[in-house]
């Protein structure tokens, strides 16, 4: 740890045990309000939110890639993903999560690194979303297919969307809950009704001879369906009881994002005959009005929107909080961590989340996604090296969930999941190198920047607030 660092003190003395990890100057202020469920389905949206946009994978791969690729990638990456931060988040149940653990595995800079890299990974994302409702919307409303119109809607839907979240996590929590269960709802019909014109042999096609595999296209796809595991992990100060109901939630939202991606998969491509053409983003609505008919199509657009609202509330309410959080342990001037008088939520980190988002949604969609992708590898590759780490610096902390292995064993899990990193940053392109090389120099302008606010004392950081307490 930097000996310059404020929090260079925070390390647990040997002899002076604390029950657990708190942010001592806080944690009793803040109302834990987040039950199990709301968590849940928190958790779903920030990973997936549905099937939808899955299709790409039998469009590159053909039925039988699609289908072992929701089987096998779950196993080495998300579970991978899921239980560091299942570990992490109960030893560390705070806002700001990965961000305290990069700091107390390498310090201070890395700690403001790793918060950089997942913020701008997440605001980045969000922008997203807005324009994706409204390439829905077009559908039905074609006005909103170009020009000014197209970008007042998005403008519009952004605002409200930030809105709804400035209301309360209760509420989004509950909200999501609601989504998710109508945006699945047409899933479950999709796949009864295709149960009597399934024919099995489809499902093990490695597609069309006259159609070359895309094999960027199917890992990016996956990788987009299936990341994200760890943005949840920054409202476990807003949890009850994290270390017991974060492990649940991960588990319970692992297994309804398996079964939500492969189950349409196995109705869609074992009940149509295969046209890999037609396997592009969106196409599960076509394919309803094959299976049962128009009224499928309707019912799975509106899920497609409803999805997209459902992924906008958890990835903002993500951002939000690890904003609140780096605030309350120090990272950032304590006026980012201001919470609004009527619904207790941090009304900064909403309006500074929103405007990125904003900001974001006037660049190419495709730019967007792979800037994403990117930066959320620089960010998970630390991510893996601060699990290891603190398995070594810190052996005897309580864990109250533990990963069942031994360090072997937990390389080996680390270093195939960061293989697959690698090789998507390998494929990047040019202008995603760029983008990412600039926002990571802003990333450590904004590290010494800081740093000289707090020396100079321009702004109050909450030094003492945040400090760290825990079991060892």
């Amino acid at each position: 740890m930097e000996s310059n660092s404020p929090r260079s003190q925070l390390l647990p003395q040997p002899l002076q045990p604390i029950t657990t990890f708190t942010s001592a100057g806080t944690a009793t202020k803040i109302p834990k309000k987040l039950a199990l469920l709301p968590l849940v389905f928190l958790i779903f949206f920030e990973v997936s939110g549905g099937p939808y946009g899955a299709e790409s994978t039998v469009g590159s791969a053909g039925p039988l890639w699609a289908i072992l690729g929701f089987l096998v990638f779950p196993f080495i990456w998300s579970i991978p993903e899921a239980l560091i931060t299942a570990e992490l988040t109960t030893v560390f149940p705070g806002n700001g999560s990965f961000v305290i653990w990069a700091d107390q595995a390498f310090g201070p800079f890395w700690g403001s690194m790793m918060g950089s890299w997942k913020f701008l990974t997440g605001v980045l994302n969000l922008a997203s979303f807005p324009v994706l409702f409204i390439d829905y919307l077009k559908l039905v409303i074609p006005i909103f297919s170009s020009g000014f119109p197209r970008y007042v809607a998005v403008i519009i839907l952004t605002l409200m969307l930030s809105f709804l979240n400035y209301t309360g996590l209760a509420i989004v929590g509950y909200t999501a809950v609601t989504l998710g269960v109508v945006s699945l709802s047409p899933f479950v019909l999709l796949t009864l009704f295709s149960i009597p014109k399934i024919n099995p042999s489809r499902w093990i096609s490695l597609g069309e001879k006259a159609v070359q595999k895309d094999w960027t296209l199917y890992f990016n796809t996956l990788f987009w369906n299936l990341n994200f595991w760890d943005s949840a992990s920054t409202l476990a100060g807003e949890v009850e009881d994290p270390q017991r109901t974060f492990p649940k939630a991960l588990f319970a939202a692992g297994f309804v994002t398996c079964l939500s991606y492969l189950l349409p998969l196995l109705a869609a491509t074992g009940a149509i005959p295969l046209k890999q053409e037609d396997w592009i983003n969106g196409s599960f609505a076509d394919f309803g009005e094959v299976i049962a008919g128009k009224w499928l199509k309707i019912w799975i657009e509106i899920g497609a929107c409803l999805s997209v609202v459902g992924l906008y509330e958890a990835q903002l309410s993500s951002c939000v909080y690890q904003v609140l959080g780096m605030a309350e342990f120090g990272f950032l001037p304590v006026f980012w961590g201001m919470r609004s008088r009527w619904f207790n939520t941090p009304w900064v980190g909403i309006l500074v989340s929103t405007i990125i988002a904003l900001a974001g949604s006037c660049l190419d969609f495709t730019d967007i996604i792979s800037s994403v992708n990117f930066l959320y590898c620089l960010g998970m590759l630390l991510e893996f090296a601060t699990f290891l780490w603190l398995r070594k610096k810190l052996p005897n902390i309580k864990r109250p969930f533990r990963v069942p292995m031994g360090s072997p064993g937990l390389v080996i899990m680390c270093l195939i999941p960061c293989g697959f990193l690698v090789y998507v940053m390998a494929v990047a392109t040019t202008t995603v190198y760029l983008v990412s090389a600039i926002l990571t120099f802003l990333s450590i302008v904004w590290y010494f920047l800081i740093n000289l606010c707090r020396s100079k004392m321009w702004v109050q950081f909450n030094d003492v607030g945040g400090q760290l307490q825990y079991e060892d």
